[in-house]
Formats: structure tokens, C-alpha cells, sequence
């Protein structure tokens, strides 16, 4: 990429270094610069418009020109801009968000906790059931389950939980004491012959054994996503949080929810949990919960759980933990009108409806020549990329197909995100019937170049 002295893009190869991005390469190939958005879209330096698929990073639920979370913002900003709830204090906007919570969570749920992002409320989680497990006196119970592929974050602690090889190469992760379950992904991991029920009970199964080699009573909690997302987009078979529930149940070991992703109506109900019956013990909160107009995230617990911690903090006289921008007045002011909006004009119901016909959309690409699996539920989904259909298989190096697609997807107005050869789509809950075959419609002429160019 050619760039002039002093421009944008000059500036930010000499001094930006970005998240998820290849440093070596960044000077070569530059950055897209967003300078604005509109409802679905947004527009780059060059005043290209594109439909962006993934509502930023799965979280732009009202997309990018919500005046209402803007005002809410500001009026907050005027009133109280900033207060935190260390030592007893607290305020307005985060005692009515925590109420609000606690009143649409998808089982009982007993308080809230306030962090500033998906990964540092994982991190927290782990920190607070240590907490708990001590309170027990259960010393030994303090390792924690996630899934092959699953997403928790970046922190060391949440990394470790992340189930992805290249949040743990060259970091040392993951930690001692995170172990990773079988990834539930049935068209990648199914046997010859096996049903959905029968791959369910056999991650049913390699779950328990999991438990039982390391000792029930050292395994203190799972943490699973729902739906997962960043991992692929990747499906329960049928039966399986039926099944892998019981084992949790069997051996008192906690569900923790991850709803970073599938929270606030992304699955067609207002959290993923209630799509696929999970019955948590703790529900982690974060994008969709504001928009991201404001980082913000949410903890919420039940009994069974805040009640040893609240115990231990009795015996410490205190509880050691929490976050300078936590709880923030401006944050929880956002988030209230996010949930708000999110209720007046039923987005969580038109997630559902729409994503009826968004799904069926999906699964048509079934058939188009570089697309072995199709998936999603509601307004999320993944087209697998292939270039040989019966062997499931992309190119060489795996995401170089994945690679390719975005590209091509770019290039014709639309912003996916390719998890190594899975195009994901997860367009803000305002997209409409119109919006929705625009984008598609696109997506098939991208696919097309895609097979042009491999077949």
C-alpha cells in the first residue's frame, strides 16, 4: 500500500498497533479507516459504504446512528459523569440497570456485578468462584471447563479459557487448571453414521470422563456460550445441553453462561439460554448490552452462588476486587436505553421472524460450490468455506480460503469476519427483510468470485 507522508494511514502505521491484526504486515498492507455510520452501514476515508455484517465486533445491536443512546449518554455526562460503587457507594443509572437485569434474566438470578468488557467479567468470574470454593471450604475445587473452539476472551485468565490456538501460541497459555472439552461442532467432528443425539452423548460423555480423570471434586465450573461465536458460529446438535447439563448437575459442578455474543435477542429470544434451555448459574453480559456505544459489561449470579462469596467477604471484611470504570454512571445510562429500544420495538421478536427468512437465506448457499456447511440461529450465522465438499476441506494453510472471501466480500460492499474458513455474519437486530437480501445477494456474487478464482 502506497501512502502519503502525514496522511491518516501514514499516522497509524507509524504509531497505532491494533488488536487481531498481523503487525509484520500492517506497514504493507494499511489500515481501512471507518469514518462513519448509518443504521447498518458505515462509510471508510475513501467514501465507500459498506453493509457491515458484523455489527462492528457482534455488537452494535441498534447499529451506528442511535441518536437515543447518544442523548442518554450526554444527559448522564451533564448529571454525573463518572462514580463508582467501591465502599458502599453508588448511583441511579446502575441500581435501576441492575434491577432491570435481574427482572429479564432467563432464570432466577439474585445480583449483579459491573465490569468493563466480556473478558474481564470471564476473569472476574473465575476469581469469584475461587472465592467461593475457598468460602466452601472446598480448597481443592478450583480448575474450570470450556470447549475446543469456545470464545471467553483475552485476558491471561479468560485467554486460558478461550479454546483457540493462537490466543495461547507465544503467550504461555493457557494457565494451569483450564481444561478444554470436545468442540460440538457436528458436521466437523460427527463419525461416519453418528446422529446428532449420539455425537451429543458422546461429548456428554467425554465431558464426564474429563471430570472424573481429574477428580469432581477439584472441577469447579464450566463455561460454555451458548451458541458459540467467535469460534465459528458453531451450533449445539440436538440434545446437547440436555446431556451435557445432567453431567454438570451429577457432579455439582457450576454452568457459567457466556452470553457475551448471544445475549439481548442476537438468537431469536433474549438470551441464548432460553434458545437452548440452559439452566445457568452465572450469565456473563457484554457488546449488545450497550450497543458498544459505552464499554460495559455484566455479571449476574444466583444464590447458590453470591451467597458463600458474600459470607467470605464477612469473614475478610471486605471484597477484594473491582474496577475503576465499572458500574459507570454514563455506561449504565446507555445500557438502560439500549434495553429500552430493544423492547419498544421488539428487535428480540424481529430477530426471530427475520430470522426465519435469514436463515433460510443461509442454508440456500449450501448448494453454491465453495460452501460446505451453512449454520446460525436468528440474526447470527456462518458459511463454511471449502474447495472439496466431501472432504470438508479449504486450501493449503487453513483461513486462506477464509482470507479470500473477505476480500471478496469487501469488495462488494459487505464486512464479514473469516474465523480461519467461516464467513460469519451477525448484522446489527435494525437489519430489515430488504437489507437482509441486499447482503446476501452480495455475499453471492463474492462467492461466486471466490469459485472463479479456486475451482
Amino acid at each position: 500500500m502506497t501512502v502519503r507522508q502525514n496522511s491518516p494511514e501514514a499516522r497509524d502505521i507509524a504509531h497505532h498497533f491494533h488488536s487481531y491484526t498481523n503487525a509484520a504486515t500492517h506497514p504493507d498492507v494499511g489500515p481501512k479507516i471507518i469514518e462513519s455510520g448509518d443504521g447498518i452501514y458505515v462509510t471508510d476515508s475513501e467514501g465507500n459504504k459498506y453493509i457491515e455484517a458484523m455489527a462492528g465486533l457482534w455488537s452494535t445491536a441498534l447499529g451506528f446512528s442511535e441518536q437515543r443512546l447518544v442523548d442518554a449518554a450526554t444527559k448522564q455526562m451533564k448529571a454525573l459523569p463518572y462514580y463508582h460503587n467501591f465502599a458502599h457507594r453508588s448511583h441511579g443509572p446502575v441500581i435501576d440497570l441492575a434491577e432491570k437485569l435481574i427482572g429479564i434474566a432467563p432464570v432466577p438470578m439474585s445480583k449483579v456485578f459491573f465490569t468493563n468488557s466480556g473478558s474481564e467479567a470471564n476473569d472476574t468470574v473465575m476469581k469469584m468462584l475461587w472465592y467461593r470454593s475457598n468460602s466452601l471450604g472446598e480448597p481443592k475445587r478450583k480448575k474450570f471447563i470450556s470447549r475446543i473452539r469456545g470464545y471467553h476472551g483475552v485476558t491471561i485468565a479468560s485467554a486460558s479459557l478461550t479454546g483457540l490456538p493462537n490466543n495461547h501460541r507465544s503467550f504461555d497459555l493457557p494457565i494451569e487448571g483450564v481444561l478444554h472439552t470436545t468442540c460440538p461442532h457436528y458436521w466437523r467432528e460427527g463419525q461416519e453414521g453418528e446422529s446428532e443425539e449420539q455425537f451429543a452423548s458422546r461429548c456428554a460423555t467425554d465431558l464426564e470422563e474429563m471430570i472424573l480423570a481429574e477428580g469432581p471434586e477439584t472441577i469447579c465450573a464450566m463455561f460454555a456460550e451458548p451458541l458459540m461465536g467467535a469460534g465459528g458460529v458453531i451450533v449445539p446438535p440436538k440434545t446437547y445441553w440436555e446431556k451435557i447439563q445432567a453431567v454438570l448437575n451429577k457432579y455439582g459442578v457450576l454452568l457459567v453462561a457466556d452470553e457475551v455474543i448471544n445475549g439481548f435477542g442476537r438468537t431469536g429470544k433474549m438470551f441464548g439460554s432460553e434458545t437452548y434451555g440452559l439452566k445457568p448459574d452465572v450469565i456473563v453480559m457484554s457488546k449488545q448490552i450497550t450497543s458498544t456505544y459505552f464499554p460495559f459489561s455484566a455479571i449476574m449470579i444466583n444464590e447458590r452462588v453470591y451467597e458463600p462469596i458474600a459470607e467470605e467477604t464477612g469473614r475478610i471484611g471486605i471484597l477484594g476486587h473491582g474496577f475503576t470504570g465499572a458500574a459507570h454512571p454514563v455506561g449504565a445510562a446507555v445500557a438502560l436505553e439500549n434495553l429500552n429500544i430493544i423492547e419498544e420495538r421488539d428487535l428480540v421478536g424481529h430477530a426471530a421472524e427475520l430470522g426465519v427468512m435469514f436463515q433460510k437465506r443461509l442454508r440456500d448457499f449450501e448448494s453454491h460450490p465453495v460452501v460446505g456447511e451453512a449454520r446460525g440461529a436468528g440474526l447470527i450465522g456462518a458459511l463454511e468455506l471449502v474447495t472439496d465438499k466431501a472432504a470438508k476441506k479449504g486450501l493449503d494453510a487453513p483461513g486462506q480460503l477464509g482470507a479470500l472471501g473477505n476480500a471478496a466480500f469487501l469488495e462488494n460492499g459487505v464486512i464479514s469476519r473469516n474465523m480461519y474458513d467461516a464467513m460469519a455474519f451477525c448484522p446489527p437486530l435494525i437489519i430489515t427483510e430488504d437489507q437482509v437480501k441486499d447482503m446476501f445477494n452480495r455475499v453471492e456474487t463474492a462467492l461466486d468470485k471466490v469459485a472463479k478464482d479456486v475451482l
